[in-house]
């Protein structure tokens, strides 16, 4: 395996990083102007998710995915944990900073991680050596975590260990899914992640915009689930 086959990872979360320090910078706008822009930025997200979601070759999939990642996630209380991650931050740095860190760095670490690039990056990275997607996706979480930064706040920061954790460990793993997981499958899998990633999307675009209070989180074993369904699809029309 190539030597570098993290790089893509690194530069991914370097980027993040320097993104909320440029608008850590930026910070002191009017609260007028943050409320406008995190309602340009929520809207913007919410487009996005449609986007996404749109893409599914079978809806159905996403809808048993999402219910059942829910029903997961409600649970074990992943937001929770997750949430409570990120006040032991807040905790740790003290009052002084500015925003609310648990804020950041779930609603960022939700973004940057949710999505098809961080999975099909990451596999390319750690197959092939090939970074391309990851550097794409890098410049553009950068660019984001600009945007956060200046309404959440450095919360954003933070979101680089989970994003990086994510993706390293599949491009540490990716040979072996090369090996066993057909091309057919993989594809129909990102297909799906894309289309239920995309409504989870769509949903942190709604919180973005004050507009709900979903817990994303609680739908992240979505993911999970969706590739038990797919697989399960795949086997059943393989053999049929």
């Amino acid at each position: 395996m190539n030597r570098m086959f993290l790089l893509g990872t690194i530069v991914n979360g370097l980027l993040i990083i320097a993104g909320t320090m440029l608008g850590k910078l930026l910070q002191r706008i009017p609260e007028g102007m943050k409320t406008t822009v995190m309602h340009g930025i929520g809207l913007s997200v919410m487009v996005l998710g449609l986007q996404m979601g749109f893409k599914s070759d079978n809806f159905l999939i996403v809808i048993i995915s999402l219910v059942f990642g829910a029903v997961i996630g409600e649970y074990f209380d992943l937001d929770g944990k997750l949430n409570s991650l990120g006040n032991w931050l807040e905790n740790r740095l003290g009052s002084s900073a500015e925003g609310s860190i648990s804020q950041g760095f779930v609603t960022a670490t939700l973004i940057f991680v949710i999505g098809a690039m961080a999975i099909i990056g990451a596999l390319d990275s750690g197959i092939r050596g090939d970074h391309d997607v990851l550097y794409t996706k890098a410049i553009i979480d950068g660019f984001t975590s600009v945007i956060l930064t200046t309404t959440l706040g450095i919360g954003v920061l933070f979101s680089a260990i989970p994003v990086m954790l994510y993706e390293g460990l599949i491009a540490l793993f990716a040979t072996q899914i090369d090996q066993f997981v057909p091309k057919a499958l993989m594809d129909s899998f990102i297909v799906e992640l894309t289309a239920t990633g995309g409504v989870m999307i769509f949903a942190i675009g709604m919180n973005l915009t004050g507009l709900t209070k979903i817990k994303v989180a609680n739908l992240l074993p979505g993911i999970l689930v969706t590739a038990i369904l797919v697989a399960t699809y795949y086997s059943y029309h393989s053999f049929v």
